[in-house]
């Protein structure tokens, strides 16, 4: 049995890493990855307005680019090719449920994660969804799970990340959580979180980047 304490921490580590791509910028499945898969969005959206981009913090919205996307699949512990980084925006989709300690799942993560940050890194228009599940054994619940989403748009100067599903030791956690227990008796208080956050396990927000010169240059 694994002692609360350490349940929370690895539930504030894998946070962490999942966020970590937005900030610094801006069943089971199987040990043996898949063949990396790709389809097609349709037609690009328009870009953020200036006065989104000027507001600091709002709730969760798709990126403006999202619409134009060629989305790339990645299975359990798998790296993506080398000439992705010329791939503007860039979609992927990643497979992390197989964080398992006994396995040697979370082994396989850890080597993979580097890749695919040093990619991510290079390109000006960066949309990542991933689904995750930490667990000690195969068929254990999960010490943390949670599916995600988060994006940035160094020229616009916008990033967001979503987080929803996410449970701690099977029990959800989240903004959306916060709102259906406040709802009863502080129900201002929990319309205005609602905008970050309404399902259960939910939680988002967009942000502001930094001003990148050669992004914006390029439009």
């Amino acid at each position: 049995m694994i002692p609360l304490r350490l349940r929370v921490s690895a539930a504030g580590c894998a946070l962490l890493l999942g966020a970590s791509a937005v900030l610094l910028a801006s069943g089971t499945a199987s040990a043996a990855p898949p063949k990396h898969t790709v389809r097609e969005s349709p037609v690009r959206e328009a870009a953020p307005s200036a006065g989104a981009a000027a507001s600091s913090t709002g709730p969760f919205t798709e990126p403006g680019f999202a619409a134009g996307c060629t989305w790339h699949a990645f299975g359990e512990g798998e790296q993506p090719p080398w000439w992705l980084m010329f791939a503007d925006p860039l979609c992927v989709e990643y497979s992390k449920r197989d964080i398992t300690v006994d396995d040697g799942g979370a082994l396989r993560f850890l080597l993979a994660e580097p890749s695919r940050f040093a990619l991510a890194m290079v390109t000006c228009h960066y949309y990542q969804k991933d689904h995750w599940s930490v667990q000690s054994t195969h068929g254990a619940t999960p010490w943390v799970a949670w599916d995600g989403q988060y994006w940035w748009d160094k020229a616009a100067g916008r990033a967001g990340a979503r987080l929803t599903n996410f449970r701690v030791d099977g029990h959800t956690v989240g903004v959306g959580d916060a709102v259906t227990a406040l709802e009863p008796v502080f129900p201002d208080v929990a319309r205005a979180l609602s905008d970050y956050g309404r399902a259960a396990g939910e939680t988002g927000l967009t942000v502001s980047l930094p001003y990148d010169l050669r992004c914006a240059l390029g439009g």
